[in-house]
């Protein structure tokens, strides 16, 4: 069959690697994709909110499945377009895709079904969120309801910083329209864990377990980014975790969601915290993460058309999914000043390096690249994602450093401290 991708970044990439180990894929085109994509697939400059161009280009190549990457197009509903035009596509409709487009949903929802998540309130309006600072003990988490490229989360120390993120959030526009309406949440404490998952409405088939690291700087330091590396699978995601949230949390999110009427196929991301009291939801995605998809896909044995298929018709009970028995570390290589103000248009050498040892688990993922006619070049804050598989953690992460050394451009960017959670598991 002819699959079509829908996205440009490290975690499209990453999919379009995978969908091309397909032995039932015939061509894979990706819109609008990015320089690495291109090795894959046929990209297609159509942007990922025209949904009228994406159907006809569909219906023009007879692709048999459509895979939708980001959450943007999700939120707005081009599942539902797909489906109005008797195509086949992967991802929730719009309905289903509020789980990660609206902050307050899915807090409301944890709380009518009892799945374990922070106390909170939500705000339309600024003055009571205002004089509801006034009541709480702080640290306290500020969250903008709509999506915000997985920057709309500020944890304030006190009031003065709480009120301050109430007037970026609510009054400036920080993140436009998403801080229409706000949720002020209690400061969980613990090891953060993400979880992805296969769903086909009614299955739930959980992948392995990563770890993202969102702050630009060494030590968790500097400002929220979309993530500058990650490692799988995460120490603390232990089998008495995972008893505790297939019972609470995992398959009550997908019964929940099916008697709201929003019944959820694809991807549920689940982002934990494994507090003292037990592991809470910190927040749903409705796709995968990235650059979470670039250390759980390279370890994932299965076909993923045959377990996406599976998620589309509600078979997802026949399947069992099998990950290799190893660890993946992803370093993220950023553009300097990266997420404020960076420079693009830097030729990037080494990437023939890396791909010559695609064979023993060395992989190199595009996030913000362009073709050019001296090279491919940077063309955004996150440019790539470096991933290694190890037979364990710490070789992995060794091994993830090594690579990122054979990858450079001018203004080159990365933490040297992805995965140092590791050391104290």
């Amino acid at each position: 069959m002819n699959v079509l991708i829908v996205g440009s970044g490290g975690r499209e990439h990453a999919l379009a690697w995978k969908i091309s180990k397909s032995s039932r894929v015939d061509k894979i085109y990706c819109a609008p994709g990015n320089a690495g994509i291109e090795e894959y697939a046929e990209c297609v400059p159509i942007g990922v909110l025209d949904f009228p161009a994406l159907t006809a280009f569909a219906k023009e190549k007879k692709i048999g499945l459509t895979v939708i990457g980001m959450d943007d197009p999700l939120v707005a509903g081009v599942v539902d377009a797909f489906e109005a035009e008797g195509l086949r596509v992967f991802g929730p409709s719009k309905a289903a895709a509020v789980l990660e487009g609206s902050k307050a949903f899915s807090k409301d929802l944890m709380k009518k079904y009892n799945i374990p998540t922070a106390g909170y309130e939500n705000f339309e309006d600024a003055d009571k969120a205002l004089a509801y600072l006034e009541t709480v003990d702080f640290p306290i988490v500020l969250k903008a309801d709509g999506l915000a490229l997985g920057k709309g989360v500020l944890i304030c120390n006190s009031l003065e910083e709480a009120r301050a993120g109430v007037k970026e959030i609510m009054l400036d526009k920080k993140f436009g329209s998403a801080g229409n309406q706000m949720v002020i949440e209690e400061f969980l404490t613990g090891r953060e864990v993400s979880v992805l998952s296969f769903v086909d409405g009614n299955t739930v088939r959980i992948m392995t377990s990563a770890q993202d690291h969102k702050r630009a700087g060494d030590g968790d330091t500097g400002l929220n980014t979309g993530g500058m590396g990650t490692f799988s699978p995460s120490p603390f995601y232990t089998e008495e975790v995972d008893e505790f949230c297939q019972k609470y949390i995992y398959q009550a999110t997908v019964d929940a969601m099916k008697a709201e009427d929003r019944t959820f196929k694809g991807i549920i991301f689940f982002g934990l915290m494994l507090t003292e009291k037990g592991p809470k939801v910190l927040e749903y995605n409705a796709r995968f993460g990235d650059p979470e998809a670039q250390v759980v896909i390279p370890r994932m044995k299965n076909d993923i058309v045959d377990v996406m298929e599976a998620c589309i018709d509600g078979r997802l009970s026949e399947i069992s999914l099998e990950f290799e028995d190893n660890a993946a570390v992803c370093v993220v290589l950023a553009s300097d000043g990266y997420p404020v103000k960076y420079e693009k248009g830097f030729l990037i050498d080494g990437l023939d390096t890396v791909k010559a040892k695609e064979g023993e688990g060395y992989y190199v993922f595009h996030a913000g690249t362009k073709k050019t006619d001296k090279g491919i070049v940077t063309n955004g804050g996150r440019v790539l994602g470096v991933t290694a598989k190890g037979a364990d953690l710490k070789t992995a992460r060794a091994n993830a450093y090594k690579a990122a050394e054979w990858v450079n451009f001018e203004n080159k960017y990365m933490r040297h401290d992805i995965g140092k959670a590791i050391d104290e598991a």
